[in-house]
């Protein structure tokens, strides 16, 4: 029969083992039961029957009938590295836990890309957005305020909907004294050793450049301007940024704070090409947490998001009928050189094939 096998009962299916038309299936099944007056005894059959043979709603279906599709989205800026990746896998468990669908897509930091891609989302009929690192916030609230869909932003603020981020400048600011207290274990500090590297017009880099820069002049006096190398967050556009810096100086900075992980990549490619090249006194701070930077030769001090708090106050957040639009911070952690945690990513599971 067509329910045999992996192929999961329909309710034409469920109709015909149960001797019931399909509207009685329907109406078992989306709990409408009792107004019809269908009796218990009937109820119970269909419900044991769709429990045996695998049935699962459609729900794109339901969502036309019931203006609810069950479709939850989160749209990242990219896949490609820990932070968004642990995100997602955050995300769809929550979402699950919830009983509805997960839907997870990137644009690419390409406002354009973003705005195509919620509008897709928008005619899948989503009930909720989650909008993570979006270059254009508001504009996707624009679109989703004309579609009545509920919606947030995660990791960079908007001014039209509540947002929930780290506090970028107290991680840095954080990052910056470990980096100095670090080196300073080998001898005395001086502002213009220590420089930032990456990131661009946005706003989590403009507080990690004022806690970088407040944390320099209160510990050593000074913020110089060349101190400060925003390359954007392309791994190749970093890796450029350090070739000219080692090409006019013959050397690295004592001290190195990469805004992110994708930055820490191009410092990466960047010593791969001088493999000869001792760089065993340089001290690295990344905004960001990879464990795989635990096992660098040289000392990786680490900004870990709270991914997980703050998805718990997004969701949190959502659930309130008429949320504020106002901005909650969430602490993020310092984690010490050859220190490798756990995370999101570790909750998956294996199966056996």
């Amino acid at each position: 029969m067509r329910h045999q096998g992996k192929k999961k009962a329909t309710i034409y299916d469920l109709s015909v083992l149960s001797g019931c038309s399909p509207s009685t299936v329907s109406a078992v099944l989306n709990g409408t039961w009792r107004k019809r007056r269908i009796k218990q005894s009937t109820a119970e059959l269909i419900q044991r029957l769709a429990e045996q043979h695998r049935y699962t709603a459609n729900l794109q279906a339901r969502g036309l009938r019931n203006s609810r599709s069950g479709l939850v989205g989160l749209l990242l800026p990219v896949h490609d590295n820990r932070y968004f990746s642990s995100m997602a896998q955050t995300f769809e468990a929550e979402v699950r836990s919830h009983g509805k669908c997960p839907i997870v897509v990137s644009a690419c930091r390409d406002p354009r890309e973003e705005r195509a891609t919620v509008e897709t989302l928008i005619s899948y009929s989503i009930d909720e957005l989650f909008i993570a690192g979006a270059t254009d916030p508001d504009g996707i609230h624009l679109l989703c305020e004309a579609a009545g869909i509920r919606h947030i932003n995660i990791d960079l603020p908007g001014t039209k909907a509540p947002s929930v981020i780290s506090d970028n400048y107290e991680g840095a600011r954080m990052l910056t004294e470990a980096i100095i207290q670090r080196l300073s274990a080998t001898g005395p500090v001086k502002p213009d050793q220590i420089y930032l590297f990456g990131g661009r017009n946005d706003h989590a880099s403009h507080e990690r450049i004022r806690g970088f820069r407040d944390a320099q002049k209160q510990r050593l006096g000074a913020d110089p301007d060349q101190c400060i190398q925003p390359t954007g967050y392309s791994p190749d556009m970093s890796q450029k940024a350090f070739e000219a810096f080692y090409e006019r100086e013959g050397r690295l900075p004592r001290g190195l704070f990469i805004n992110s992980s994708i930055n820490f990549e191009g410092l990466l490619r960047f010593l791969a090409q001088h493999p000869h090249e001792t760089f065993a006194d340089i001290v690295v701070g990344c905004y960001d947490y990879d464990p795989f930077g635990s096992f660098l030769p040289f000392p990786v001090l680490m900004i870990r998001q709270d991914i997980e708090r703050m998805l718990a106050k997004a969701f949190e957040i959502m659930e309130e009928p008429r949320p504020a639009v106002e901005i909650h911070l969430i602490r993020p952690e310092l984690v010490q050189p050859r220190t490798a945690l756990t995370g999101p990513l570790d909750l998956i599971r294996e199966i056996d094939v």
